[in-house]
């Protein structure tokens, strides 16, 4: 068994680690199943992973974590509509039998109408097939845009992060730089109030510092 690791924690596997949990949380799966994932793959106990989740990682995803919320819902909507889809009555001889109320009482079914009944299921599991294929193709377009989403949002709050402080650092260079200012101006005022002037023998006026 390897040796569980303890060094620190590197871009890419806070990336993976937001990237494994806001799919847990997308697809209804719980966040310590998340960081048993994580744990696996990065050699780290699921205690490791938890605590830098919930420590550092998980402030970098907000937006993503409600995006994820929001999308598990409407997964959840989509299985439901799915189920009912299945549910509903399939064709069958007796709904074809029962169908044919306007023929007389009795009567026996024929061979036109079993091959109705057997062209009805082929399209019935075409189409079926075919919104399958459809709809896992969407669910991993879908996969693939929520991690852009996911990196541009933690990417936004970054830089949102770095403007600030940017514009804080800027706000304290104006304020050194106003305070210089004003001691250059005050020390002109006293070196002006140090300025005096005094008859020489010759009875011209000179300026002499104090």
């Amino acid at each position: 068994m390897s040796p569980t690791r303890q060094d620190a924690w590197s871009q890419d596997e806070d990336l993976l680690l937001a990237e494994v949990v806001l799919r847990h949380i997308r697809e209804g799966g719980t966040q310590l199943q998340a960081f048993e994932e994580v744990g696996k793959q990065l050699t780290r106990t699921s205690a490791a992973c938890g605590f830098r989740w919930n420590s550092y990682v998980r402030k970098q995803y907000k937006t993503g974590i409600e995006l994820a919320k929001k999308q598990r819902k409407e997964i959840k909507k989509q299985d439901v509509s799915l189920k009912e889809l299945d549910q509903s009555e399939p064709v069958s001889v007796e709904n074809i039998h029962s169908s044919s109320s306007n023929q007389e009482q009795g009567s026996k079914v024929t061979f036109p109408a079993v091959l109705h009944f057997l062209e009805g299921l082929q399209k019935q599991a075409e189409a079926s097939s075919g919104f399958e294929e459809e709809r896992k193709k969407s669910i991993e377009k879908i996969k693939e845009l929520e991690k852009k989403t996911y990196y541009l949002a933690a990417e936004n709050e970054r830089l949102s992060k770095n403007l600030k402080a940017i514009e804080e650092d800027y706000r304290s260079l104006i304020e050194i730089m106003e305070r210089a200012r004003k001691m250059v101006v005050l020390q002109d005022e006293d070196r002006q109030q140090k300025v005096k002037f005094q008859m020489d023998k010759n009875g011209n006026l000179e300026r002499v510092e104090k």
